[in-house]
């Protein structure tokens, strides 16, 4: 899964939900951030592999929404400057309670793609894997937490 590029919404997946199921597919759509604002040169994501799917799931609270998403995801990450890039799986799954307030709180087991601008990771572009939880403020803000988190820099890998 892709946070903190945008919103998913892109191409259908490669493989529907089985029938009957209350799965829907949660394609993610290609995105470009500028030099500086995640890593020293612009960005580019793009999914090569997108199975990922949603579920709604009853809401916690008034005015929050709770969903779950699984499924293949691999992502090309791209440095716009020298073409060199970096194939990210962050096949991941999340539950994910959205506020009406545009927070959010993620509970991931697995890979996902963060990118950082504000929080407590420095920012960047990061392959985040483990068992943790990813608070957004409603300005973006990100602080991952957990008992096992590990990151990897995508901007380091493609640098």
């Amino acid at each position: 899964m892709t946070l903190g590029t945008g919103h998913a919404a892109a191409a259908a997946p490669a493989t529907a939900p089985p029938q009957g199921s209350d799965w829907e597919p949660a394609p993610s759509a290609p995105w470009d951030v500028a030099a500086g604002e995640r890593c020293a040169f612009a960005l580019h994501g793009e999914p090569i592999v997108d199975e990922v799917v949603r579920r709604e799931l009853p809401s916690p609270a008034e005015g929050v929404t709770r969903s779950a998403y699984k499924g293949d995801l691999v992502v090309r990450v791209t440095n716009k400057a020298t073409g060199a890039h970096y194939d990210a799986d962050v096949s991941g799954s999340a539950v994910v309670d959205v506020h009406a307030s545009g927070a959010q709180f993620w509970r991931v087991v697995g890979p996902v793609l963060v990118g950082v601008g504000d929080g407590n990771l420095a920012r960047g572009m990061y392959v985040v894997d483990g068992v943790y939880t990813i608070g957004i403020s409603p300005t973006g803000g990100k602080t991952v937490t957990g008992p096992v988190v590990a990151t990897d820099s995508v901007c380091g890998r493609i640098a």
